[in-house]
């Protein structure tokens, strides 16, 4: 006797009471709630229509039925009658399906499925209405003037808000669903005649071999498998919210990955300089813009290295110049400097944490407690200095300056790092931190591109175009570290 293959056990059955067996043993038809069967009859025979309560528009659904109903009315080909309820479903999304694990992919991804009478097979239409909020302007990346529409929680609107910015024909999305549980629906974006398809294809390989129950933390959960970043503290991908800078990415060569159920999307590859720019510099001149970007740039620079450099100067104050010898606490404290540097910062990284999870119209009301009287009463006892408070407080706001969240949190913990090697060595502490600092960067590599381009490998033109905002028309070609296949821009 022939053992009979998996596919060919989960056919689709021509009875239609074997379905309904496979649907309320396997996912729980009658026990879960939302999940249901309507059954009805066209020229004498069944049909069952199963969907989730939830996902998918009612309204949709119910003009179909009442479109597959008028066939009782004006049709009497029963032999006929596949066919003719596959031109009766008006809908511009209705695909077939022959195995019922395809089936039961779709019902619960939010689609609806007809099982005929008498047909080894299911129409499948796409009726989703997922809940979720309208495109609004991102609270990380706004901009004085600009588009205040983002990404939200559904990848079909994502998609839609990229199109809408990109109306090529060779705009491509490639979809994937990824979680043995969650079957959480994935789209790699790319310009066809761009991108690297070497890059393409090593990203769909990665995908491809994810092995994962689900995906509940959404795109955080597919960057580190992407990547494997294990411990490493900095960003090796880009994200963003703002449908105009995954927009420019994609024109530039990148590849973009969406993820369903998360408001921002990933931009592959990135270098350390892609999470040093922020959209507002280009809704500038390009003079003002190159002064935003070198403010930022010193807010950064700061954000690093000013508590260092400082707690330097109090450890051996001969290297100080006489023109500037006030720097350094004029009062010995009981609590030494150092101390009151850590606590001074966690302090600021407390007050930030309890601002995300204080309701807004307390936030307020909590960093004026904080700033008024937590942080100048610490200084009237005696428990911190007041440069300390100056320095740490100017630290935080080039933190705060930072355009990429998790750039910011990893130049944090290279500040710490670094505050501890001055204490303990002074001079060689802090000229071999910031060496090794240099080359643990270099030596990053995310998705075979380096981390440092195009500082290293030194690339000028390039180099330049990050330290200035260049005239967009002045900008001919793409980045050559996305290796494009089309390397100009302008025609």
């Amino acid at each position: 006797m022939t053992k009979l293959t998996d596919q060919e056990k989960n056919q689709i059955s021509p009875k239609l009471q074997d379905t309904e067996k496979f649907f309320r043993d396997h996912i729980g038809l009658g026990t879960s709630f939302d999940l249901g069967v309507r059954k009805f009859t066209l020229l004498g025979k069944q049909v069952h229509l199963y969907y989730v309560t939830g996902l998918c528009d009612s309204l949709y659904v119910i003009e179909l039925i009442k479109e597959l109903l008028k066939i009782n009315d004006h049709e009497s080909e029963a032999n006929r009658l596949k066919e003719i309820v596959k031109n009766r479903l008006v809908h511009q999304q209705v695909t077939l399906v022959q195995t019922l694990d395809e089936a039961v992919d779709q019902v619960l991804s939010g689609l609806v499925v007809f099982f005929v009478e008498d047909s080894d097979f299911a129409f499948v239409v796409d009726v989703r209405n997922y809940p979720g909020r309208q495109p609004e302007e991102p609270d990380t990346e706004k901009v004085i003037r600009g588009a205040r529409d983002g990404f939200v929680e559904n990848i079909v609107v994502n998609t839609g808000l990229i199109r809408r910015r990109i109306r090529d024909e060779r705009l491509r999305y490639e979809i994937m669903k990824i979680g043995e549980r969650s079957k959480t629906d994935i789209a790699i974006a790319y310009l066809e005649d761009v991108a690297d398809p070497g890059l393409i294809e090593v990203i769909k390989k990665e995908l491809k071999t994810i092995k994962i129950d689900g995906l509940p933390m959404a795109d955080k959960t597919i960057e580190e498998f992407l990547v494997k970043q294990g411990f490493n503290p900095f960003p090796l991908v880009r994200y963003t919210e703002r449908a105009d800078v995954a927009a420019v990415h994609l024109l530039e060569g990148h590849v973009i990955i969406l993820v369903d159920t998360s408001p921002s999307v990933i931009i592959t590859p990135t270098t350390f300089f892609h999470h040093v720019q922020h959209a507002e510099e280009y809704r500038q001149a390009p003079a003002a813009g190159t002064f935003v970007r070198w403010v930022r740039f010193f807010g950064m620079l700061a954000s690093i290295y000013l508590l260092p450099l400082w707690m330097l100067y109090v450890v051996q104050p001969s290297l100080l110049p006489e023109a500037i010898s006030y720097i350094g606490p004029n009062k010995e404290k009981n609590i030494p400097i150092v101390v009151q540097i850590f606590l001074a910062d966690i302090g600021i990284e407390l007050l930030r944490m309890a601002a995300i999870h204080t309701p807004t119209a307390l936030s307020v009301a909590m960093g004026l407690i904080a700033a008024v009287l937590i942080g100048q009463i610490a200084i009237d006892v005696g428990l911190f200095s007041p440069e300390v408070i100056l320095y740490v407080s100017i630290a935080a706001v080039g933190t705060f300056a930072t355009p990429s969240y998790e750039l910011s949190v990893a130049n944090k913990i290279v500040r710490f790092v670094l505050l501890l090697l001055v204490v303990i060595f002074k001079v060689p502490g802090l000229v071999i931190g910031c060496t090794l600092f240099i080359l643990f960067l270099a030596s990053i590599r995310s998705l075979n591109t380096p981390y440092l381009w195009p500082f290293i490998p030194f690339n000028p033109q390039a180099f330049w175009q990050i330290i200035v905002r260049s005239s967009v028309p002045h900008i001919k070609v793409r980045p050559s570290i996305v290796h494009p296949q089309n390397v100009k821009k302008q025609p």
